[in-house]
């Protein structure tokens, strides 16, 4: 108990002194890093046709691309999270820069499919230290009248990586070559590194030791379901290894579930989706990573490979849709504490669902990019409405010394449900498709693209459980406990 008084009052303390940084300064020491994790993700994705050509790496390879990067992300969030409360939250920040900055150049001079693979896995694993603690740094320094609007405005910035990556991917690998896309980070992560030292503070949360199990059983299951899904088309779903991967991984999964309901020390805790705020948010944040994401890796190859355009042609044709949520999160960060989670987050999800069922109409050989136009926007106004209040729920669900876990627990169910939604639609492709011809990768696009609009529009009916309106002093442990009522 004394532990537990002495651990409240130092982390107001150093809440207290984070406070008195220019919250403009602190916005971007925690901006910064994060826009350059989340530009790499599209940013990849959009120079897969040039990479599979100059590399000849094959379909697998392309997924793997991704999924190396996301896998290792997801794997490691929980676990960077649990050090950062540990060991400081700023210091474990800093060093996850520091190796996202390292494995970049590491990327750029891979001349294999199999050493990209490699270098995006580290990649992850600095992207991991770099993205939840962002959200619990920032939570710590701005004081709570502010936090709704400052939650909104890194929700605006995380949208901007996801607007410039398509365009920022296209211009570099018309005007240079695909290896500058990993080049981009060098000097930014070196800027940025000496900055957020001065700026941030440091802070903690309750002491955990590392989960060590737990992460070698998540982390296993969740490979092992992946490899199966992406394999199942090729090798066919009843094979030994198809089967073995998905039953073996869910095993791993299930383990992992008991695991972390009997351990003191959980990188996951149980207690967490006792809030059917958090559960719900957890759900719906799946969803929408699994359908939206999934689509976004086959869509953002269509205009090259079915149209022939560019990449920076392209990147420049999809603005309509990841522009939209640099404008509209923040706004959405704005207005949640007036009308709550709720109505935000499921009418964002109903537009995303719409936007993809739009343009699984619309998608051709021969569409115009006239006819994509409406959907794009559609979709990128429901990413918008989803990204500020869904971090809002899931801060406000947790007690402060549990903001780190319940961040990070959050980009975990997030980065999962990318690799998943990667692995799903990518197969379903291939089982309909392939890159042979324009036709041929038309025919697996639009039952791809339809299974993720299914996936988003449960999350929109799972939304429908948030609150209606944000209960008050989230900060405290009374709150999360309103919420789940």
């Amino acid at each position: 108990m004394t532990q537990t008084l002495e651990d409240s009052s130092a982390a107001r303390k150093v809440a207290d002194a984070a406070r008195q940084r220019p919250i403009a300064a602190v916005l971007a020491a925690v901006g910064i890093p994060m826009f350059m994790v989340l530009l790499d993700n599209l940013v990849v994705t959009n120079a897969l046709p040039v990479i599979k050509t100059e590399l000849n790496a094959s379909l697998s390879d392309l997924q793997w691309f991704i999924n190396a990067y996301t896998l290792s992300f997801a794997s490691m969030l929980l676990t960077a999270s649990a050090l950062g409360d540990r060991l400081g939250r700023r210091r474990i920040y800093l060093a996850g820069i520091a190796l996202f900055t390292v494995a970049s150049a590491a990327c750029a001079m891979a001349t294999e499919p199999w050493m990209l693979i490699l270098f995006r896995a580290i990649q992850g694993f600095g992207g991991a230290a770099v993205m939840p603690l962002s959200l619990t740094l920032l939570t710590a320094a701005v004081p709570e009248k502010m936090r709704s609007a400052a939650i909104g405005i890194w929700g605006g910035i995380s949208g901007l990586g996801v607007a410039l990556g398509p365009v920022v991917g296209g211009a570099v690998v018309d005007g240079l070559s695909w290896q500058w896309i990993f080049w981009l980070n060098v000097p930014i992560g070196i800027l940025a590194l000496p900055f957020a030292a001065r700026v941030l503070s440091e802070s903690f949360g309750g002491a955990r030791r590392l989960d060590i199990v737990g992460l070698l059983l998540s982390a296993g299951g969740v490979l092992a379901v992946v490899w199966g899904v992406i394999h199942g088309a090729d090798d066919g779903w009843t094979s030994g290894v198809v089967l073995g991967g998905l039953l073996g991984g869910g095993a791993l999964l299930a383990a992992f579930v008991a695991w972390e309901r009997r351990t003191a020390d959980p990188m996951l805790p149980m207690r967490l989706f006792r809030v059917r705020s958090f559960s719900a948010i957890s759900v719906t944040l799946f969803t929408f990573s699994v359908g939206v994401f999934g689509s976004i890796f086959l869509l953002a190859q269509y205009f090259q490979v079915v149209q022939g355009y560019s990449p920076l042609a392209s990147g420049i044709r999809t603005l309509p849709w990841t522009m939209a949520p640099m404008v509209v999160a923040p706004l959405a960060g704005l207005v949640v504490d007036k009308v709550g989670p709720r109505v935000l987050v499921s009418v964002g999800q109903v537009l995303l669902a719409a936007a993809l069922g739009w343009m699984a109409l619309t998608t051709a050989v021969d569409a115009s990019y006239g006819s994509f136009v409406l959907p794009f926007i559609l979709g990128g106004v429901g990413m918008g409405l989803t990204f500020a209040p869904a971090s809002s729920v899931v801060m406000a669900s947790a007690d402060p010394t549990e903001q780190g876990i319940a961040s990070g627990s959050s980009s975990t169910i997030r980065e999962v449900g990318v690799a998943m939604g990667v692995a799903i639609l990518a197969s379903v492709f291939s089982s309909h498709g392939s890159y042979t011809d324009p036709q041929s990768y038309v025919d697996g696009l639009i039952p791809a693209v339809w299974v993720g609009a299914a996936i988003v529009a449960v999350g929109a009916v799972v939304a429908l459980l948030l609150p209606g309106r944000p209960a008050a002093g989230a900060e405290t442990s009374s709150s999360a406990t309103a919420l789940a009522l």
